[in-house]
């Protein structure tokens, strides 16, 4: 793939319209051209478990002030445009982002909406990359990658494996 938004969305608690953070990264003619990433103050689900603290670091004092999904929506339907969307785990993604979006209202586009985590399950046998999570998929492709569940990081990453096995 040459042109798309990858995205990636941590969520503050079980609850998917519960988003704390947004990563995009948009690739044109197959170079990353953009990036866009934002805390969000997740409403109206606005508390973080103990689960989600410790996978990605996100805590209430870190979104007391952000902006809420409403808030932050415009310019991230801006960046997205009519863009293909690509995630890895797009189930988890998009299912948060349409949570968000329904919460306030909000339509959320109808844009294509690709995996990476699908692709890479039916084209790299588990046995040669040992995981098909980010990390593992990463260093088996020979993607340098560090700060799992940041949004922007993960969602970096997620472009340069769709740039590769999509």
């Amino acid at each position: 793939m040459t042109d798309f938004v990858a995205i990636d969305v941590e969520t503050a608690n079980n609850h998917p319209s519960s988003v704390c953070a947004i990563g995009a990264v948009k690739v044109t003619d197959g170079v990353i051209a953009d990036r866009y990433y934002t805390l969000v103050r997740p409403t109206p689900n606005f508390y973080f478990s103990y689960f989600t603290n410790e996978i990605h670091g996100i805590g209430r004092k870190d979104t007391d002030c952000a902006p809420t999904f409403a808030e932050i929506w415009p310019d991230l339907k801006r960046f997205i445009g009519s863009s293909t969307l690509v995630a890895h785990n797009c189930r988890f993604d998009r299912g948060c982002l349409r949570a968000a979006a329904k919460s306030y209202g909000i339509e959320f586009p109808d844009n294509p909406f690709l995996c990476t985590l699908q692709q890479a399950r039916t084209t790299i046998p588990k046995a040669l990359c040992g995981s098909h999570s980010l990390p593992y998929l990463a260093e088996f492709l020979g993607i340098p990658f560090n700060r799992h569940h940041n949004a922007l990081a993960d969602a970096e990453c997620c472009a340069k494996i769709a740039m590769t096995i999509l």
